[in-house]
C-alpha cells in the first residue's frame, strides 16, 4: 500500500494528509485500488499545487516502476449469453 510514497521518497509528502476508502471487490482488489488512490492523488496534487515539470518527474518514476500505479486495469466480468453456462461455454451437444 505504502509503494507510491516509498518510491518517490517520503519527503514529497511531508505536508499531506492522506485519507482513502474503498467499497466492494476483494481484499486484494481493495489494496491495489488504495494503492493507485495514492499514487494518483500525488500526481494531481502536484500539478495543482506544485509545479508541472516536478510532476512529471513523479509520474515517470512511478510508471517506470509499475504502470497499474496510475493506470486501472480496463478487464471486467463479460456478461452471460443465451445457449451455455456461462459467457463463452456452451451447452453439451448429445446425439440421442
Amino acid at each position: 500500500v505504502y509503494e507510491a510514497i516509498l518510491i518517490v521518497g517520503e519527503d514529497k509528502f511531508a505536508g499531506l494528509d492522506i485519507r482513502v476508502r474503498v467499497k466492494g471487490g476483494g481484499h486484494t482488489s481493495q489494496v491495489y485500488a488504495i494503492r493507485q488512490a495514492i499514487a494518483k492523488g500525488i500526481v494531481a496534487f502536484y500539478q495543482k499545487f506544485v509545479d508541472e515539470a516536478s510532476k512529471k518527474e513523479i509520474k515517470d518514476i512511478l510508471v517506470a516502476y509499475d504502470r497499474s500505479l496510475l493506470v486501472a486495469d480496463p478487464r471486467r466480468c463479460e456478461p452471460k449469453k443465451f445457449g451455455g453456462p456461462g459467457a463463452r461455454a456452451r451447452f453439451q451437444k448429445s446425439y440421442r
